[in-house]
């Protein structure tokens, strides 16, 4: 039994997760000797196998911040469900902010038809074919958020079936 349980958590440090970082910026807080600057980094953390979260760091130098938002990354870590075309089940919205992001499935071979944060999140997802839209706002910390919002909210065929209590083949009626 211990064994098992090893192994598992070898798996676990095996996965490996990919990295992104989305913007860094350099940030400025006036104190009474001047200005005291230090950077924002704002990083995708994903395996490519349905995981993946999006994390802010600030440290007063860049390899400090992009680490610091790693590990925010991997603490704010979403399930992905992901069907055999590596797409989303179903169409789905997501919103943060003034951000809006509209996701669609897509057939396979499309690609990952999406710009800017959003891309870069459904990429890290391991997403291959889906056709998604930002509406609103340019914001990429904001729009990678509306990604996760929208990734979050995907339910799998099987999920709806058990919550409402009826076969599978029913729902396609």
């Amino acid at each position: 039994m211990a064994t098992r349980r090893k192994s598992n958590r070898a798996k676990e440090k095996e996965t490996t997760w990919q990295e992104r970082v989305i913007q860094i910026r350099r940030v400025s807080k006036v104190v009474k000797g001047g200005k005291k600057l230090s950077f924002r980094a704002i990083v995708v953390v994903g395996n490519e196998r349905g995981q993946v979260g999006v994390g802010v760091g600030k440290a007063s130098d860049v390899i400090g911040a992009v680490r610091k938002g790693v590990a925010d990354g991997k603490k704010q870590l979403i399930d992905v469900p992901l069907t055999k075309s590596n797409s989303i089940p179903h169409p789905s919205n997501g919103a943060a902010v003034g951000a809006k992001v509209m996701m669609r499935p897509a057939a396979p071979g499309t690609g990952v038809i999406a710009g800017g944060a959003v891309r870069t999140v459904l990429e890290l997802a391991g997403v291959r074919n889906i056709l998604a839209k930002q509406l609103g706002s340019n914001n990429p910390l904001n729009n990678a958020r509306a990604a996760i919002n929208a990734l979050d909210s995907l339910r799998t065929f099987s999920e709806v079936a058990e919550e409402r209590g009826v076969p599978v083949e029913n729902l396609y009626a």
